[in-house]
C-alpha cells in the first residue's frame, strides 16, 4: 500500500553533491538521458532550497511547456463536465496560466491572498508526518518536474500537473483548503504510525480521489481524479460506496491503476461534517477503536 507522500521516485545525493532521481525501468523517461538529466537538475533545486527563501526557479524547456499546455487544455474541458462547482469556481479564482508551467513561487503568490496556502518544493520522498503535518500551517509539498513528453496524458507518479492543476485549484477554495488544514492538524495530533496511516487513507479517498453528489449528478473533487485525463472519464463506473470513515481508513488501494473503489459524499456540507469533523477531533484512541470495529 502506498501513500501520496511515499510514491515519489527515490532521490539520492551522491558524495560529489549531485542529485540523482532513481526511475523504474517501466518509467516512460527511463531510457531518455535528456529527461533524466532534467529530473536530476529539478530535484536538486528542492534539495538545495533553504526554508523560508523564495522557491528556486525551474527553467522549463519549450517541450515541457507544450506538455503543460496540452494537458491543461484537455483537463479544463473535462472539468466543466466532471468537476464539482466549488472546484470549478476555485479554478477561476486562482487563474493558473494555461499555456505554460507556472513556477511554484508563482502558484504560492496566487494562492496566498486567497486561502493562505503556499507551496514547498519537494525533490522526492517526503516523510508522511511532514507531508501531512505542514498542511495545518498552510503549506503544501510539491514536485516541480513534469511528466515525460512521450506520454503527456499519463504519469506514473505525481508531477507538477497533478500537484498544481489537481491540488492548487482545490486549495484556492476556502472550503476545500480548510479540509486540507484539518487533515494536517489531525496528522500532527496523533502519535502512532497506525493512526497517521488511517488519517492519510481518508485523505486519499477524499481530497485525492473523492467524489460527491453535486448539481444532481456524481462529480469529482479529488485532485487525483481531476488531474488524470483518463481517470476523470472512468470514475462514474467504479464501485461507488457511501462516505464511511472506518471503511476509508482501512481500505487498501493500488496507485498503479485506476481507483476502483470510491466513496461518495452527499454534498460538500456532508463532506465537511463527516470528514472535517473527524479530522478536527480525532485522536489515537478514537482511531484505534474505529479501526478495530472495521475489522
Amino acid at each position: 500500500m502506498f501513500e501520496e507522500a511515499q510514491y515519489f521516485a527515490p532521490t539520492a545525493t551522491r558524495d560529489d553533491g549531485t542529485v540523482e532521481v532513481e526511475l523504474a525501468a517501466s518509467h516512460p523517461g527511463f531510457a531518455d538521458p535528456v529527461y533524466r538529466a532534467r529530473r536530476n537538475a529539478i530535484a536538486a533545486l528542492a534539495v538545495n532550497h533553504v526554508p523560508g527563501s523564495p522557491i528556486p526557479t525551474a527553467e522549463y524547456t519549450e517541450q515541457e511547456h507544450e506538455v503543460w499546455a496540452l494537458v491543461s487544455q484537455a483537463l479544463a474541458a473535462k472539468h466543466r463536465t466532471y468537476a464539482t462547482a466549488e472546484y470549478v469556481e476555485a479554478t477561476g479564482r486562482l487563474g493558473l496560466p494555461a499555456e505554460r508551467i507556472p513556477q511554484l513561487q508563482e502558484v504560492s503568490d496566487l494562492l496566498e491572498p486567497l486561502t493562505g496556502f503556499r507551496y514547498l518544493p519537494a525533490a522526492g520522498l517526503v516523510p508522511l508526518r511532514d507531508f501531512y503535518g505542514v498542511l495545518a500551517d498552510g503549506f503544501f509539498h510539491s514536485t516541480q518536474y513534469i511528466r515525460h513528453h512521450s506520454t503527456p496524458l499519463y504519469t506514473p507518479e505525481p508531477d507538477v500537473i497533478h500537484e498544481v492543476i489537481g491540488h492548487a485549484n482545490a486549495l484556492a477554495s476556502d472550503r476545500y483548503s480548510q479540509l486540507y488544514r484539518l487533515a494536517g492538524g489531525a496528522a500532527r495530533r496523533v502519535e502512532s504510525k497506525e493512526a497517521l496511516e488511517f488519517i492519510s487513507k481518508i485523505f486519499w479517498f477524499t481530497l485525492e480521489f473523492g467524489v460527491m453528489t453535486d448539481q444532481g449528478e456524481l462529480r469529482a473533487y479529488g485532485a487525483g481524479i481531476l488531474s488524470s485525463y483518463g481517470e476523470i472519464e472512468e470514475f462514474r463506473g467504479m464501485d461507488i460506496r457511501p462516505l464511511d470513515l472506518a471503511a476509508m481508513g482501512t481500505t487498501h488501494y493500488d496507485i498503479t491503476k485506476y481507483q476502483d473503489v470510491l466513496f461518495r459524499a452527499d454534498s460538500l456540507e456532508h463532506l465537511e461534517d463527516v470528514v472535517g469533523g473527524f479530522w478536527a477531533t480525532c485522536d489515537d484512541e478514537i482511531i484505534a477503536k474505529m479501526a478495530a470495529e472495521a475489522h
